[in-house]
């Protein structure tokens, strides 16, 4: 099949990924062209070149507009509709039997241009003002779209979820995130902002006696140096930004993984990585984490990182086997990506069928 991937354009489509959504459209590509499919990625220009690229803008836009100013910003949502009102002008005239889209913008769900060119689309985030009507106008025959997880189903559609709606749960290859004998301390990974609770997992681990080290983006400078920083010291370390292998083998050494979700994580990529090297999950309840997490973890509630602190030790006593046995069950690569591929062979035939 020839695929249109339609990416976001917040950062770059390349390791090492800012977050969640990089990473899912980074081995969305990979795996679609592993098996055989002609896949454009249509994304910032400055991704990887690895793959044929067909840029929405020709870099990333935080690198335009930067974190802190880009919030409600009338000249950012101008360059944004502009690149995407092109991108899909050229997808219209590409010939493509599919677009994957994971650009969480409104102009590539309009009827009348998924009629013209069959599309599968993937919501990576709760329901939001500025997308959550679009979205419900969207569902057509010609149109599929796909949430991260149960919980998240229930978010967008919470008088029950049209018939073009369906629970496409993430993927990754078990090889690449390979099976550790642990013996060390705690580890959080993720986006360093607010939302993620940084600060909350250094302060759990602290109250626990654990040692922990810590690896992702500072996103949110302000953040990082009014409530991360002052809890570096000896036990509580920052590893910085690293690319996926290293990350594997530091979650490979590590005895339980930390996931401290301040909003309602719809998924949680970081949390089946970490399973998948043998980590048990020490977890806020909230969100995705108990459907994603199940008896790989235990669960605290809701930013109560004293709490937290408390179940971590019943967490690690969980057997390695146990997180990598579910991953190998429930969250491959290889079952995410038979599962797109039944998509686009769905949404391809109802367009058939339609002319």
């Amino acid at each position: 099949m020839k695929i249109a991937l339609l990416a976001h354009v917040r950062q770059r489509i390349a390791q090492p990924f800012m977050g969640g959504m990089e990473s899912h459209s980074w081995y969305l590509a990979d795996g679609l062209m592993a098996r055989g499919h002609e896949v454009v990625l249509f994304a910032s220009g400055d991704s990887d070149p690895r793959f044929t690229l067909d840029p929405v803008l020709a870099e990333h836009y935080e690198r335009t507009f930067p974190w802190a100013e880009h919030r409600g910003s009338a000249p950012l949502i101008a360059h944004v509709d502009a690149g995407y009102a092109a991108a899909c002008d050229r997808i219209a005239r590409g010939g493509f039997d599919v677009v994957h889209n994971n650009s969480l913008h409104r102009f590539p769900i309009e009827p009348a241009r998924t009629a013209r060119v069959p599309t599968v689309t993937s919501l990576h985030v709760p329901p939001y003002d500025a997308l959550h009507w679009f979205v419900k106008a969207s569902p057509t025959s010609t149109h599929r779209l796909t949430v991260t997880s149960h919980t998240q189903l229930r978010a967008w559609f919470p008088d029950g979820a049209p018939p073009q709606v369906s629970v496409l749960h993430n993927g990754i290859d078990p090889a690449a995130w390979p099976y550790g004998d642990g013996g060390g301390g705690a580890i959080w990974c993720g986006r360093i902002t607010p939302n993620k609770g940084t600060h909350l997992a250094a302060k759990a681990a602290l109250r626990a006696g654990v040692p922990l080290i810590m690896f992702g983006s500072i996103e949110d400078r302000d953040y990082w140096a009014a409530e991360v920083e002052p809890l570096l010291g000896p036990t509580i370390v920052y590893g910085g930004h690293v690319q996926g292998e290293a990350l594997a083998a530091e979650l490979g050494r590590a005895a339980v993984f930390l996931f401290t979700p301040r909003w309602d994580e719809p998924f949680g990529l970081v949390a089946i990585e970490a399973m998948a090297c043998g980590l048990p999950v020490a977890a806020f309840d909230r969100g995705a984490a108990r459907e994603v997490v199940g008896e790989a973890g235990r669960f605290a509630p809701p930013d109560e990182w004293e709490a937290l602190a408390d179940v971590i030790a019943d967490a690690v006593a969980i057997p390695r086997t146990v997180p990598r046995n579910r991953v190998e069950r429930l969250f491959t690569r290889d079952r995410w990506l038979d599962r797109c591929e039944h998509l686009y062979r769905e949404v391809g035939s109802a367009t058939a069928s339609a002319a």
